[in-house]
């Protein structure tokens, strides 16, 4: 497998493109700044503004290029991803694995805080230090274009554990996060001892979905929250229905629409981080979250996330696999019910969470994130 190394360069013609584009919007009749119906317009124009006029993406191709990176061919799909090594060589090798709408771009701050310990926790010598590995989805940031059918989550976890043998890594941790997670239980099942550990991150939402565990040992007190929480959620799940029937309907506008692109990703960092955030860049950086976005516009990745929910909504595997390699998870929200629907009876080796936060820690609370992470291994290979 050829692993090779790869620099971001988008050219001026594309940069001036998305510019063009952005200048060129037909707007829809702004009749609310309420977020029920979507992002409202007002907000969506000052978002095309921000991002037209004051946005660099130059400065953030010059950031993310200072992380090591790489692209590789797999079943003649480009994967591309982050690869940073730490300077100690014992460190672990570490997977990490982004959900809906993400991608490697979610974890560019973080990568080097896994890396290298901070001077604090380097003084603990069971704190270990990783090599990471992250790269992004068939059909998500740079791992495109799709160049076929299929890529779901076995497909995805077989191709991922392809590319950390050939980096060298016949041993190696995992975390994931949404559909992260799903492809990190598969690994767990597929790559067997391969895989040290797991860690996942989830959120309140997580336990109001289609793929919530059992809930026949709650309370009936808690069996009616459970529905609230569940009947609360249900109209933030237009995006799913949509790209799990029809995934070109959708994947037009955002091929051909940065704003639409745009609205598209932000509507769902406002519903899915931090409730008591109200706006999306007052749970993330504006700028961060613009460059996942320009990202997603660059690399054409709105057709290819839409086509991966298809995929992975049709495909025969099922989520909530048992399987013998250790589990944690770290949980971000203030939900009571995480813990009691997915970690009923103590069973995971880890359990953290934190009151705050949301479905994009490493974004919100990097510093929780990490601290997690690092503990979790740390307690893993001292047995």
């Amino acid at each position: 497998m050829d692993v090779r190394p790869y620099t971001i360069a988008i050219p001026d013609s594309e940069l001036d493109d998305l510019h063009a584009r952005l200048g060129r919007t037909r707007w829809p009749a702004a009749l609310t700044d309420e977020w029920s119906r979507g992002t409202p317009v007002p907000y969506a124009q000052r978002l095309a503004r921000y991002w037209r006029n004051e946005y660099d993406w130059r400065a953030r191709e010059s950031q993310l290029n200072r992380l090591p990176q790489f692209i590789v061919e797999v079943d003649g799909q480009p994967i591309h991803g982050l690869h940073v090594r730490s300077v100690h060589d014992e460190a672990v090798p570490l997977l990490l694995l982004h959900g809906y709408p993400s991608s490697f771009v979610e974890f560019a701050g973080i990568a080097p805080m896994l890396a290298e310990p901070r001077s604090d926790e380097a003084a603990d010598a069971s704190a270990p230090s990783f090599h990471v590995v992250a790269p992004s989805i068939p059909g998500f940031g740079f791992s495109t274009p799709l160049t076929s059918h299929g890529w779901d989550i076995a497909r995805t976890a077989h191709a991922f554990d392809e590319i950390m043998l050939a980096l060298g890594y016949d041993r190696y941790a995992v975390f994931g996060e949404d559909v992260g997670a799903g492809i990190s239980e598969q690994l767990c099942l597929d790559a067997g001892d391969r895989v040290l550990g797991a860690i996942a991150a989830t959120d309140p939402g997580a336990i109001a979905t289609a793929y919530t565990p059992p809930t026949d040992h709650l309370s009936d007190d808690e069996r009616e929250h459970h529905e609230q929480l569940k009947g609360a959620r249900t109209e933030e799940f237009g995006y799913l229905a949509l790209q799990t029937t029809r995934p070109l309907s959708i994947a037009y506008g955002l091929t051909d629409s940065p704003i639409a692109q745009a609205t598209w990703i932000v509507e769902k960092f406002q519903e899915w981080t931090d409730p008591d955030r109200r706006l999306p860049e007052d749970a993330v950086d504006l700028d961060d979250l613009l460059t996942l976005v320009t990202v997603s516009w660059f690399g054409r990745g709105g057709d290819g996330a839409a086509n991966m929910l298809y995929e992975a909504a049709h495909a025969q595997a099922a989520w909530g696999r048992s399987h013998d390699r250790p589990q944690g998870v770290v949980a971000f929200g203030d939900e009571p019910l995480m813990r009691r629907i997915l970690d009923p009876d103590g069973h995971l080796a880890f359990w953290n969470e934190h009151p705050y936060g949301g479905h994009f820690p490493a974004m919100e609370a990097p510093d929780d994130l990490v601290g997690d992470i690092r503990a979790y291994f740390a307690r893993l290979l001292a047995v």
